[in-house]
């Protein structure tokens, strides 16, 4: 199984990262670290997390994250974006139908 992370979800997590890391020296490491975890765990368990908005939704073990991706086929995943879920579930529902 092949993960990729579109240019959308780069961009969250650059923003989660710059805010942990503000926040806390290292933590902005360790929000990095936990969530690109959290996506390599789908190389076994792709599939079986909630459909929201039309994509599968990976909450992240640690951060009030969720990793949102689709198949693109059978053998690849494709990570769109990687959201705050403190955030009003209306913008959320507008990033994911923006993209």
């Amino acid at each position: 199984m092949i993960i990729r992370i579109l240019p959308s979800a780069l961009d969250d997590l650059r923003s989660g990262w710059r805010f942990y890391g503000s926040q806390q020296e290292g933590l902005g490491d360790d929000f990095q670290d936990t969530l690109f975890s959290d996506m390599e765990s789908l190389v076994l368990y792709a599939g079986i997390q909630r459909m929201v908005y039309g994509y599968h939704r990976l909450l992240s073990k640690r951060f009030p994250y969720a990793v949102y991706y689709r198949f693109e086929n059978e053998d690849q995943i494709l990570i769109y974006r990687v959201l705050d879920m403190r955030r009003d579930p209306r913008g959320i529902s507008d990033d994911l139908v923006n993209d």
